[in-house]
């Protein structure tokens, strides 16, 4: 290898395997593997490779930051860098290995430099030992059993206050989705869509620092475009997803009607179609006139066909899903009930509140979109008076498209409210933003125009003073739905509100039958 790099004037590596079987020879600096090496040796969050790195070098000099760099983001048992004389022999040999998760943060462990005909390492005692301490290090390390780990990143324009924010409410969802956060990237970036979307290097980076803490994914606060997707899937082996993603995630583990779940499949399926992919002949379907008969249908074309044949059957099902609601509701007007929906950021308390105001007993676990599938009951006023109120899927700051189309179905049934009520978490530290979210989707279903009051819940969890201040400031009533006593006034806000509406009467002697048998 000295001899050649002498003559060449170019450095020369080598990947060897555990068993010392050459897989790759690579002539110049840049160590970029085949895809056949990568599939064949791929990588987990809490493993190295198990391949080696020996490349020579025309100068006598230490490892360079980016021999660093790709054995880290790489996951290298080894590197070595061997300088060669100008007379092409030999000359100091250079070594460095990963270390084991610590608390210094250190990654790489650089060996002192040694003549190469003094070099004493046992490689096999060497990497047997390497892995021994890796996997004592990962079981002090354990975020627990069958749970999954994650690195947050934000990469936009914002600032960093705004990011910060952002990551926490992602780390919410990443919570509820049963995964654990083991550290949280914030970067500032220009506007625009990149490659990699921070830049391949930083991007490198988040990647080694994952893998260092033996995460299982990277999950982006931003929505990839399905050519970032492709770029950062052939950059990686490390699972990587994004905000949509993870939030179409948590909507197919909850949701347990048929309705829900098929909205969410369908929501899934929307989002998947643009981002299969295919290289070469997979791409291309040759036929259509004579002499160009092909190969066939190819697998890519094949599953985007059948992904596009279960949209349409969805579709069609949503449509019939739609057609029962409106026989619903055209049932529920001539029985002559008032409509109340409440609508709110996730996590809200909407659920809790029409439990106490019902006495129903629907899930209210503290965490986002606990609710999908929506839920009527019954209200009994003081003075006799029964009003319908709905609670519907709370909503989120970019609630991504696909969800929005997919469950316009449930949500149309907001479209019938006679009044909604937007319920606000009095503790959130971004009430203002959540606010504005949940008023710009009301805008985007034209539903903006339906009467609302504002109701701020949870006010126990924020000083008296407080809780009078945002109330006066946004006109709102204050409530605490773990405290029936505090829900007075809204009772007798709605009971006003609703007193004048106009509803059809029964005219039918069938009709009265029907809304007396209701009232009772």
């Amino acid at each position: 290898m000295c001899q050649i790099s002498r003559e060449i004037r170019r450095p020369i590596a080598i990947l060897l395997s555990r068993r010392g079987q050459v897989q790759e020879i690579i002539v110049g600096t840049d160590l970029t593997l085949s895809a056949t090496t990568l599939s064949k040796f791929r990588v987990g969050a809490r493993s190295l490779r198990g391949l080696r790195v020996i490349r020579t070098q025309l100068h006598d000099q230490p490892l360079s930051q980016e021999s660093l760099t790709d054995l880290a983001y790489l996951r290298l048992d080894l590197f070595g860098a061997l300088s060669v004389t100008p007379e092409g022999n030999p000359g100091n040999l250079y070594l460095a290995h990963l270390l084991p998760p610590n608390g210094t943060g250190q990654v790489c462990n650089i060996l002192k430099h040694t003549p190469f005909h003094h070099a004493t390492m046992a490689f096999d005692r060497f990497i047997e030992d390497l892995e021994a301490d890796m996997q004592r290090a990962q079981g002090t390390h354990a975020v627990g059993h069958e749970r999954e780990s994650a690195m947050l990143v934000s990469a936009s324009s914002r600032s960093r206050v705004e990011q910060e924010d952002r990551l926490l409410e992602l780390a919410e969802l990443a919570s509820s989705a049963g995964v654990t956060v083991v550290d949280r990237m914030a970067q500032r970036t220009q506007d625009g869509h990149q490659r990699y979307v921070l830049g391949s290097g930083k991007l490198k980076d988040v990647l080694i620092q994952t893998l260092h803490r033996g995460a299982d994914m990277v999950i982006f606060d931003q929505t990839l475009t399905p050519a970032q997707s492709r770029a950062i899937s052939e950059m990686t082996d490390i699972k990587v997803i994004d905000r949509t993603q993870l939030i179409l995630d948590i909507f197919a583990r909850r949701a347990h009607t048929r309705e829900g779940k098929v909205q969410v499949e369908l929501a899934q399926l929307r989002y998947l179609l643009p981002r299969l992919s295919g290289k070469g002949q997979e791409l291309s379907r040759l036929g259509g006139g004579i002499g160009s008969r092909g190969p066939g249908e190819t697998k890519l074309e094949t599953d985007r066909r059948r992904i596009r044949d279960r949209i349409t059957h969805l579709e069609r099902e949503l449509d019939q899903f739609g057609r029962h609601q409106d026989q619903r509701r055209a049932r529920r007007t001539r029985h002559g009930l008032p409509v109340v929906s409440l609508v709110g950021y996730t996590n809200a308390g909407k659920s809790t509140l029409l439990n106490v105001l019902t006495n129903s007993h629907v899930s209210t676990v503290d965490r986002v979109f606990e609710t999908l599938d929506t839920t009527s009951r019954r209200l009994r006023f003081p003075q006799d008076r029964e009003v319908i109120i709905t609670d519907t899927v709370g909503f989120i700051r970019d609630l991504p498209e696909e969800l929005l189309g997919a469950f316009r179905t449930t949500l149309e049934e907001l479209r019938q409210a006679d009044l909604l009520v937007h319920v606000v978490d009095a503790g959130a530290a971004d009430v203002d933003i959540q606010i504005s979210a949940v008023v710009k989707i009301l805008q985007e279903l034209n539903l903006d125009m339906l009467r609302r009051t504002l109701v701020f819940n949870k006010c126990d969890r924020i000083p008296p003073a407080e809780a009078d201040r945002l109330c006066r400031r946004y006109q709102a009533i204050g409530v605490s739905a773990l405290h029936p006593d505090t829900l007075r006034p809204l009772l007798d806000h709605l009971d006003r509100e609703l007193a004048g509406v106009a509803l059809p009467q029964p005219t039918s002697q069938v009709d009265q039958a029907a809304a007396l048998a209701s009232r009772l």
